[in-house]
């Protein structure tokens, strides 16, 4: 990603269509993009400020951490809800996100759902007799 284009020109460019300039000529004249100078110009009387914002960022995970308390209370309801059944849910409830929004909504928080001897492993049931007897060391009842 580039770097912004300085607040000095940004002013050399307002000031010169403050002083009767189109947007187009001010741009012509210091090289830059049309389109740029009419942004700062609307920039400029909008805020009063010329700074420009930050860029790159997350803008769209905030919609999903309003959630957090829902996502996270399922989770402990529910040890093993996968992510499919937990975006379901959040569909239910009106908000439309992706696998890779859930993922990254847990991995912000170092939460992983690695499979260890403390959780019966997935798929332990294709050896044949009792899933639980053969994983968890139980005696399947």
């Amino acid at each position: 990603m580039g770097k912004p284009i300085s607040v000095d020109l940004r002013q050399r460019v307002c000031n010169a269509v403050l002083e009767g300039l189109s947007c187009r000529q001010a741009a012509q004249r210091s090289k830059v993009s049309a389109s740029s100078a009419i942004r700062w110009i609307s920039q400029l009387n909008a805020q009063g400020s010329l700074v420009p914002g930050p860029q790159g960022g997350d803008r769209k995970s905030s919609r999903i951490e309003a959630e957090a308390t829902f996502i996270l209370g399922r989770v402990a309801e529910t040890p093993d809800i996968t992510l499919s059944e937990l975006q379901a849910l959040l569909s239910a409830r009106g908000l439309n996100v992706g696998i890779g929004t859930l993922w990254r909504f847990f991995n912000r928080r170092q939460i992983s759902f690695k499979k260890n001897s403390q959780r019966c492993r997935t798929g332990a049931g294709r050896r044949g007799g009792s899933a639980r007897s053969l994983v968890c060391g139980t005696n399947g009842s």
